[in-house]
């Protein structure tokens, strides 16, 4: 059996080092964003993080990399925003409305990040981004469907469903700016509420059953549906 080779304490410090570093220079990407808009350049960005081209590029291999990481930056906040308001205490229907505000929160935060990344020609910069958070949906959703003692397998094609409709409103809402955010924030909570609330009721258990999660239906007192019910 051969030996174990011990791990270089020298490449563990560089690869954080440089995971640091590289974190550095996204922010700093984002605050050139921010400042200059989707048609930012690599010169913007190297000129906020106070280094030249060719040291970014150390980082990252050319601009859809870069680009790629905003959008893991990005995705990582949304969640950050969502998540908690999701998994708080206070009626269901309220958390997705915290949910939603939440969201719009951090798009009305950096509006030009947003649209830079889902206006980008070529190689998708969200891809990672949006796989992230269509997994957290899904865990999320899938939890709360078991915790109904409903069929989860809907749980990611309505998380896939629920990222789409957030990614087009979001844009539409940057863009068009039609309405406060209070204003498509009732409207976009009220949609998203309705669906789940429906899907819920459909497989049996109303959503809002766990508003009151002692009352709520549980594998003894759920009235089934036929090939609803999880086995």
């Amino acid at each position: 059996m051969a030996p174990k080779v011990k791990g270089d304490g020298r490449t563990t410090r560089w690869d954080a080092h440089r995971d640091q570093r590289r974190a550095e220079l996204v922010q700093a990407a984002v605050r050139a964003i921010d400042q200059h808009g989707p048609d930012v350049t690599i010169a913007d960005i190297a000129a906020e993080a106070g280094v030249s081209k060719p040291v970014l590029y150390r980082y990252f291999t050319d601009k859809d990399q870069l680009h790629a990481a905003v959008g893991r930056w990005g995705a990582d906040e949304v969640l950050a925003g969502m998540l908690p308001a999701l998994r708080g205490d206070a009626p269901v229907r309220e958390r997705v409305a915290r949910a939603v505000d939440a969201y719009l929160t951090t798009l009305e935060e950096h509006p030009q990040v947003f649209l830079l990344l889902v206006r980008h020609r070529g190689s998708d910069p969200l891809a990672d981004g949006k796989a992230t958070i269509a997994a957290a949906f899904t865990r999320f959703l899938g939890d709360t469907l078991r915790e109904l003692d409903v069929d989860a397998a809907g749980a990611e094609p309505w998380a896939q469903g629920l990222l789409g409709l957030g990614l087009s409103t979001g844009e539409w809402w940057l863009e068009r700016r039609t309405m406060s955010k209070a204003a498509v924030g009732r409207y976009l909570s009220a949609f998203v509420w309705h669906a789940l609330e429906g899907a819920a009721s459909e497989l049996g258990v109303p959503l809002s059953a766990l508003d009151h999660p002692s009352a709520a239906p549980g594998p003894s007192r759920a009235t089934p549906i036929r090939g609803r019910k999880r086995p």
